[in-house]
């Protein structure tokens, strides 16, 4: 899926963000009105507690609607009730039925609608079509502009389509009606995109701390190790993802924190039996990409490929319900596959999403498995510009720039993907390593 949406700076309790920062997409799935936000768990952890509570919400919106068939508020908490179990469950089939209930909400009632248009426009982001959720968004501002989830959505929509300014400009105005875990946790994406970690981790601590339902406290807890393993502190990040499993044990996404920490500490069985757990309650795109590398890197390349014919089933059964894989295609197709196939899906994303970093990155890294190297270079400077300490990021601008012979600007970038993060993948680590002794230098 898209990268997600993550400063922190709390006075009288108010989160406030500074246009200097900019803020991702996709952390926290806001509902668009109080009945749809009882429905719906805001993380997708995968929490089988939530999920179930996510289910029985929505068996009683049936109900209701079954007895009140003209309730329009009823069928717009039931598009994002939709919404959030496609999100939970990996079933792109829930958008089609989402898309059906906010239309019906509308079809009843087709002015002054808020609800369902913010229901419509977190769907078109969640299908990833980022226009239509931009415009979608300021149709139900235009009826309610005091609707805190409506102007994140608007928010995560510009960032994605590379517009930071006006992507902090609304993420503001939502801290500001409703601060929160997922303002928090925008937050700390903003800080980490900035490169300060300390910052980061900060504001996901308060995303933590306003933390309620466990399904969110699993979250804010994952993602704390997520930022202690992107700095390649291990010791830091087993603590939060081994204290948060011991809360919410059900959580697929701590259960995927703790197998990637196990394959970076050598613990190569456990990291294999932890991602087997994860990939068959959740079958999404990173987690069987990861489970893929660590196969291969041990050797098990037959194992490996199922992952990746998996990767490209769950592809095609998410586009065949509208949803943009480009992104993720361009990535996985340019280590593992097709690079012409790569550069196309790689092509298109970029058309629609110029300036957004994770696009420019990808990008480059189609352009560079095609062997267009020189162009590449522009947009992994443009995908680094924003300051992230991401290891990955530096492993490809440093590829690119050694397949161009600038040895010692390669030499600098693959040893600072290595210095942020030295587990940084089972796949290209060691690629980094390699070519970093071929020029002379090894970490």
């Amino acid at each position: 899926m898209s990268p997600v949406l993550r400063r922190i700076g709390v006075v009288a309790g108010v989160l406030a963000v500074s246009a200097a920062l900019v803020v991702g997409a996709g952390v926290l799935a806001d509902a668009p009105d109080d009945e749809s936000a009882r429905l719906s768990a805001s993380s997708s952890s995968g929490d089988s507690t939530s999920s179930d509570a996510l289910s029985r919400g929505i068996d009683a919106t049936q109900e209701r609607l079954r007895r009140i068939p003209r309730d329009w508020q009823g069928w717009a908490s039931l598009g994002a009730a939709y919404v959030e179990q496609a999100r939970q469950s990996a079933d792109p089939t829930f958008y089609d039925k989402a898309e059906g209930a906010l239309r019906k909400s509308l079809e009843i009632q087709a002015e002054d609608n808020s609800p369902a248009l913010t229901g419509m426009a977190a769907l078109a982001a969640a299908r990833h079509d980022f226009a239509l959720a931009l415009a979608t968004a300021d149709r139900s501002l235009a009826i309610n502009a005091f609707n805190a989830p409506t102007h994140g959505i608007r928010g995560d929509a510009l960032i994605e389509l590379g517009r930071y300014d006006e992507g902090i400009a609304a993420f503001q105005r939502m801290v500001d009606l409703r601060p929160g875990t997922s303002s928090y946790a925008r937050a700390s994406y903003a800080w980490e995109l900035r490169g300060n970690l300390a910052e980061a981790v900060r504001a996901m601590e308060q995303a933590r701390e306003a933390s309620s339902a466990p399904a969110d406290v699993a979250f804010a807890t994952y993602h704390l190790g997520e930022l202690a393993f992107g700095a390649g502190d291990l010791a830091t990040a087993e603590r939060h993802f081994t204290e948060g499993s011991q809360r919410d044990a059900g959580s697929v996404l701590l259960r995927a924190g703790l197998a990637k920490l196990f394959a970076a500490k050598g613990n190569t069985p456990e990291a294999l039996k932890q991602y087997a757990t994860v990939v068959n309650a959740l079958p999404q795109t990173s987690y069987l990409v990861e489970y893929g590398e660590l196969l291969e890197s041990i050797g098990r390349d037959e194992e490996a490929q199922t992952q990746y014919d998996v990767v490209r089933t769950v592809q095609q059964l998410f586009a065949a319900q509208g949803v943009s894989v480009d992104q993720e295609l361009a990535l996985f197709e340019a280590d593992h596959g097709d690079p012409a196939e790569a550069l196309r899906a790689a092509e298109q994303v970029w058309t629609q999403q110029k300036g957004a970093v994770f696009v420019e990155d990808v990008y480059a890294w189609a352009l560079h498995v095609n062997g267009r190297d020189r162009e590449a270079l522009a947009h992994a400077d443009a995908a680094l510009r924003l300051g992230t300490r991401s290891a990955l990021l530096y492993f490809h601008r440093g590829m690119i720039e050694h397949a161009l012979g600038l040895r010692d600007r390669a030499r600098a970038d693959l040893s600072k993907a290595l210095e942020i993060n030295p587990h940084f993948s089972p796949r290209h680590a060691p690629v980094a390593r390699k070519t970093l002794a071929t020029l002379g230098t090894s970490p």
